[in-house]
């Protein structure tokens, strides 16, 4: 009978140990990443929530159970940050720790967070967009800048009544806290603004029914002070109809004038609106 020499008994077996040290190393690098991206998860949806992102709340992974360290003012908010986590695929187990302290103030940052600057980016689009689909503004010519809500307007504008046009749509956009209108009114300079309207009153009836309803219902989920959600648009031959439920004559009012300053609209019908 071959009997295989001692030294290659114990390579082989070095071998098979390196092989099955090499799977368990590589598994728990599997590991380690998925806790490490299920962190970075909770943590960022935290970063998001205007309820959790001025708190100093710690995220810590194993095996999918999430630790939960930190100090918030309300009992509401210790939950929320459990629903959350839980949220998260593959973690299948919650260990609130996060402290409950009524008299909790957390402390203001001098910098915006990462939440801030995601919700001062979306408000900025928001207005550019709202303002680039008015008949009385033309949003690539104005500069929007925003800083925790509070909006910064510049540029030019070609009359009064465009100037505040852009300052009320402005204002009535979700998130905004306040306006600095800062448009100066120049109607002897041809700017963008002169341009566009010029070639969208020769291209007024080709917008289509489609676009209309869409920049109308886009413009109303984008306002504060009107619940979008709950409004139906519709759009035939340039007039646009609005139904569904308000809560009040002066919603109804804004919903009105939000839909008159989109292009294209001829007329609106609000008859619909009901509260």
């Amino acid at each position: 009978m071959y009997a295989p020499p001692r030294k290659l008994i114990l390579a082989s077996g070095i071998a098979l140990a390196m092989s099955v040290m090499s799977g368990m190393v590589a598994a728990a690098t599997d590991q380690e990443i998925t806790d490490a991206r299920q962190e970075t998860q909770i943590w960022t949806t935290y970063a998001l929530s205007p309820y959790l992102r001025a708190h100093d709340l710690k995220v810590s992974v194993h095996n999918g159970k999430a630790t939960l360290t930190g100090v918030v003012e309300e009992e509401v908010n210790k939950e929320l940050a459990k629903e959350i986590a839980l949220g998260v695929g593959g973690i299948t187990e919650v260990d609130n720790q996060i402290e409950v302290k009524p008299d909790y103030t957390p402390k203001p940052s001098a910098e915006r967070g990462y939440g801030e600057r995601i919700e001062d980016a979306s408000i900025t689009a928001a207005v550019k967009s709202k303002l680039m689909w008015s008949r009385y503004t033309d949003g690539l010519a104005t500069t929007v800048e925003t800083q925790r809500g509070r909006v910064t307007l510049s540029g030019t504008a070609d009359s009064a009544a465009a100037r505040d046009t852009a300052g009320r749509l402005t204002m009535s956009t979700r998130g905004v806290v306040s306006v600095n209108n800062q448009l100066v009114v120049d109607s002897n300079k041809p700017t963008a603004v002169d341009s566009a309207k010029s070639s969208m009153s020769k291209a007024e009836g080709a917008i289509s029914d489609s676009w209309i309803t869409t920049k109308v219902k886009s413009t109303l989920l984008y306002s504060s002070n009107v619940s979008g959600s709950d409004i139906t648009v519709s759009t035939q031959g340039g007039n646009v109809t609005l139904s569904g439920k308000v809560h009040s004559g002066a919603e109804r009012d804004l919903a009105v004038e939000l839909a008159q300053n989109v292009r294209g609209v001829k007329s609106v019908d609000a008859k619909g609106l009901t509260f």
